[in-house]
């Protein structure tokens, strides 16, 4: 009797579209409210540090003397902490998805100077 079901499976797969897609060559649609990764506003950042203070996986980076702000992206659980914690509102969260990688990096952003850039 499961040959039956098994077969009838079988045969009703050959005439519906595919489950899968081509990765490469096909990329699928992002569901609707996925958080696919840290953004972060230059311009607005002005380097406090409490989305640092407030990831509880201690991803992001923040070094006021370089002026660096940086994510580990292998370690962030994308749970929104910094993005709510963040006073100027210059961090959120793009539904976009990263490309595939082979090796954990880190994503660095150099925040400009406001003072030399009025001076």
């Amino acid at each position: 009797m499961t040959s039956f079901k098994l077969g009838g499976m079988t045969f009703g797969s050959l005439f519906k579209k595919p489950e899968t897609c081509q990765y490469p060559a096909e990329k699928k649609e992002a569901p609707v409210g996925l958080r696919g990764h840290i953004v972060i506003d230059e311009d607005k950042c002005i380097l406090c540090g409490i989305c640092q203070k407030a990831c509880p996986c201690d991803a992001i980076n923040v070094d006021r003397k370089g002026r660096i702000w940086a994510i580990y992206s292998f370690h962030c659980i994308l749970c929104d902490s910094c993005v709510r914690a963040c006073p100027r509102q210059a961090l959120s969260t793009s539904p976009d998805l990263k490309s595939v990688t082979t090796g954990k990096f880190e994503s660095v952003s150099f925040i400009p100077d406001p003072k030399v850039d009025k001076a």
